[in-house]
């Protein structure tokens, strides 16, 4: 019975019902849905309002928004999960504003697979790729860039950065095990 009215009810009525704890699960789905299929069609500073007070899959949505204050704002929103972060990077129409945002001024780029889906998108800039690399192992550093939608020479520089670090790596450990024992340790 309930379900039906939400549609006549206003942006912010909707984003409380979506929030009230003592709401059914199903009429908060209903009400999300409905304010994201309203999200064209609302203003710019409603869509920052809500990216800021929203529920996660209205955050989620917005990190897709055209506009980059609110998508650095949806990104801010306590109820966003590193699913739903993953999901928009991962997505073909990512806008630039959230790959920028996510590696320069988020703290979500520390997390593991999220620099893996920054890995996997095409806007993710050199420099916070090759950061992003040089946390992964270089079989799955492979793996990952086999599927990924990054530039060729970025996948090649990346992958040979990868080699040489293994190869450094190599050689500081048989530096180790091969030296001789000092004097003192005799």
């Amino acid at each position: 019975m309930a379900i039906p009215l939400l549609r006549h009810l206003f942006t912010f009525d909707l984003m409380r019902v979506a929030l009230a704890p003592a709401v059914p699960a199903d009429v908060k789905v209903v009400a999300d849905e409905t304010l994201i299929n309203r999200l064209e069609t609302i203003p710019s500073g409603e869509r920052l309002s809500l990216a800021r007070r929203g529920s996660g899959r209205i955050a989620a949505e917005l990190l897709l928004d055209p506009e980059p204050r609110v998508v650095h704002t949806a990104l801010t929103n306590p109820r966003l999960t590193e699913p739903a972060v993953i999901r928009a990077l991962t997505q073909s129409k990512t806008p630039t504003a959230l790959v920028e945002a996510v590696c320069h001024k988020s703290g979500w780029s520390v997390r593991r697979e999220v620099r893996i889906a920054l890995l996997r998108n095409a806007e993710t800039p050199l420099a916070h790729a090759l950061e992003s690399a040089r946390s992964i192992p270089s079989i799955q550093l492979a793996e990952i860039l086999h599927s990924s939608r990054l530039p060729e020479n970025v996948k090649c520089c990346l992958l040979r950065d990868s080699v040489e670090r293994s190869a450094a790596a190599a050689r500081a450990g048989q530096n180790s095990t091969s030296r001789k024992p000092a004097q003192s340790e005799i």
